[in-house]
């Protein structure tokens, strides 16, 4: 995963094409391998405002076409994302001006951010949009606020899930699993390349993308999670705080008995999703609500959100599952689709092994990745 694609998406929420970017480029490489995550400061030239924070916090705070902001030459020479474009001073001055409004008006508190005026758009709209203000509005699912849903209880949403997915003697049974299928995003210029899956229960995932330049490997062993790749902007990626929670999440997913453990408080709301209900479970963290599990009408988990705290407001990663299949009596998605701000990948399953002994060595912290010849 790159912290931004050379080539435009179109129609994408990239909120920070235009607020969130500070020109950065690679500098500290051997700092990369130590245990502590990588911080701007010493990892990237002539960031301004988004200082002292993990690398991957930062990249969180990305749009995904680097050269809308930054120098063209960027996409291929790293170094060139240290130029300060009029385009990236004009970001540092939006973000001065959403943090004096949010002090000033909010207490602080992340209220107004860069979606907030460009709604996804390149350029903030002044003028009333009266197609929009006349027409029916798309209901957004992704929300951190919905009234709560008393005739039903977090407890009775994940018995009915274990049971849609295979039971629990049939999950119990199931105590690791190995796959091979493709990979497909914005670091493979969306050319499927093969992919390699390993998981082990309780929560032990790693994937292995085989692109043309090299492995990239994204693991959580339990506790830690990591990536590193031609595709990371360090060398070996420490992941902290929601994208951890996130990599551990996702390794939950592959075996569910525990997935209601993983926060102490729930509520239960509904949604719409490609004009289908939803139920929608929510956990909160200090308070605020980080992470939404998406059941359909049969049970099944179909997407998961969850969201990063960064110094500009909560910024959301979600998670799609499909094609689900048996396999050793338990109902696995065959495809998820993982979209981030300044990424999207798929991955497409074609073998799945069952209770594969799989080496220990498969969720080590992964070694950095070497720079490209």
């Amino acid at each position: 995963m790159r912290p931004c694609s050379s080539r435009a998406f179109p129609g994408a929420t990239a909120v920070a094409v235009l607020c969130l970017i500070g020109a950065a480029t690679t500098v500290g490489r051997a700092q990369a391998g130590a245990d502590t995550p990588p911080i701007t400061d010493n990892t990237f030239k002539n960031v301004m405002l988004l200082k002292g924070i993990p690398v991957d916090t930062f990249l969180d705070a990305m749009g995904n076409d680097c050269t809308y902001c930054h120098a063209p030459s960027a996409a291929l020479d790293r170094n060139a994302f240290a130029v300060a474009t009029p385009r990236i001073q004009r970001a540092r001055q939006m973000i001065v001006m959403m943090n004096a409004i949010n002090k000033q008006y909010f207490a602080g508190q992340p209220r107004v951010t860069c979606f907030t005026c460009h709604g996804g758009n390149q350029s903030p709209r002044s003028d009333p949009n009266l197609a929009l203000q006349y027409s029916t509005p798309p209901e957004d699912p992704n929300v951190r606020d919905f009234p709560t849903d008393p005739t039903s209880s977090a407890d009775q949403i994940f018995d009915r899930y274990v049971r849609a997915i295979g039971g629990t003697a049939r999950l119990a049974a199931l105590t690791s699993f190995t796959a091979k299928g493709t990979y497909e995003g914005f670091d493979t210029l969306f050319e499927k390349v093969p992919v390699d899956i390993f998981a082990q229960a309780p929560n032990r995932y790693t994937t292995t993308v085989h692109m043309s330049a090299g492995d990239s490997v994204r693991v959580y062993n339990g506790a830690g999670g990591w990536m590193a790749g031609p595709d990371t902007a360090v060398p070996l990626l420490t992941l902290t705080s929601g994208n951890l929670d996130r990599a551990r999440l996702e390794a939950l997913v592959a075996f569910p008995t525990g997935l209601r453990q993983a926060f102490g408080q729930w509520r239960v709301g509904r949604a719409v999703m490609n004009d289908q209900e939803v139920r929608v479970v929510q956990a909160a963290e200090n308070g605020q609500p980080v992470l939404n599990l998406y059941f359909d009408e049969s049970g099944m988990l179909v997407r998961l959100v969850r969201w990063t705290v960064t110094p500009v407001g909560f910024v959301p990663t979600q998670i799609d599952y499909s094609d689900f299949r048996e396999v050793a009596g338990v109902k696995i998605p065959f495809r998820r689709q993982v979209s981030q701000t300044y990424m999207q990948m798929t991955v497409e399953l074609s073998n799945v092994q069952p209770n594969a002994t799989i080496d220990a060595a498969r969720f080590a912290k992964p070694a950095p990745a070497k720079p490209a010849a």
